[in-house]
């Protein structure tokens, strides 16, 4: 029987640079996959020097229909369902500068609302896995640390029938995970393959910085896809969003071909999970019975 997964993410192309080749193995096997884009994107500046006309007008005009289109892109290369969480992006304030996240924004609005609006996704698409991202939201933006809040309160009330009744018939997700391919192993192990294939490869300058940014970050991933298939796909929704992720971008700065031979998966850590686990595990549905039936 095919699994559901739905992966939560805070803007598009997120959901992109992390765990997209995951959702295209998924998509690929038969299985379903949605990505909740919590925010539109509204924020972002054009981080693109190669966009060119008269894409860049266009999006100086309307970011957020022009983030839109980008994520129908990456939609249609992944082969994945897609749901907008409705809620405007926060923008990332400079404390230095005194700069506060503007009232209204994703990040401000009362937990109990998103929370909510995102059962309700849970509710209609009824998942067996959700991932999201960790407490600091990967990295400390507060739409990416909203987003963890988000889901988290979503996965423990949306199986609670007392909770937000008017959002439909209560659901049990099976699993939760939080992200981690961003991790400092994966790093230092590709960074260090491609030195030896060619210490000369200017690339390395970029990873390298990637290398030193994760260092102290601790490995904590449990769970390790093998995705080895399916890079291509990766690469293909990158690159839809072109407002926000340049052709040499560090995304890019592997070889897919190493990349195959020295860390060929994404990863992943399990946090709750409503059925039997054995870690590490190589499927984010494993231990999920084929006729699982969550319905609380």
């Amino acid at each position: 029987m095919p699994f559901r997964l739905l992966a939560v993410h805070a803007h598009p192309d997120d959901e992109s640079s992390k765990g997209a080749a995951t959702a295209a193995k998924y998509v690929a096997e038969g299985h379903q996959v949605m990505v909740v884009s919590c925010t539109g994107g509204e924020a972002g500046d054009i981080l693109n020097d190669h966009l060119g006309e008269p894409a860049t007008s266009r999006a100086h005009r309307d970011m957020a229909g022009y983030r839109r289109t980008e994520m129908a892109a990456a939609q249609a290369a992944l082969g994945i369902e897609h749901v907008w969480l409705g809620y405007h992006d926060s923008g990332l304030p400079d404390a230095e500068q005194g700069e506060t996240v503007r009232p209204g924004t994703f990040s401000t609005v009362p937990l109990e609302y998103s929370t909510e609006t995102l059962v309700r996704v849970v509710r209609r698409f009824r998942p067996h896995v959700l991932v999201t991202y960790d407490e600091n939201g990967g990295y400390p933006h507060p739409d990416h640390i909203r987003t963890h809040e988000v889901s988290v309160a979503a996965w423990r009330d949306a199986a609670d029938p007392t909770k937000y009744p008017a959002a439909g018939p209560a659901w049990a997700v099976s699993k939760l995970y939080y992200e981690r391919t961003m991790n400092p192993r994966r790093f230092r192990t590709i960074y260090d393959a491609m030195r030896e294939r060619n210490p000369e490869d200017t690339a390395l300058v970029q990873l390298g910085e990637w290398v030193e940014r994760f260092a102290d970050r601790p490995d904590l991933s449990t769970s390790h896809v093998d995705v080895r298939d399916h890079f291509d796909a990766r690469d293909a929704a990158l690159r839809a969003h072109a407002s926000q992720v340049p052709p040499d971008s560090a995304f890019f700065s592997w070889p897919n071909d190493l990349l195959a031979t020295v860390w060929p998966t994404e990863d992943y850590q399990l946090v709750e999970a409503r059925v039997p686990t054995d870690l590490p595990e190589s499927d984010l549905f494993a231990g999920i019975p084929e006729d699982e039936d969550t319905t609380a």
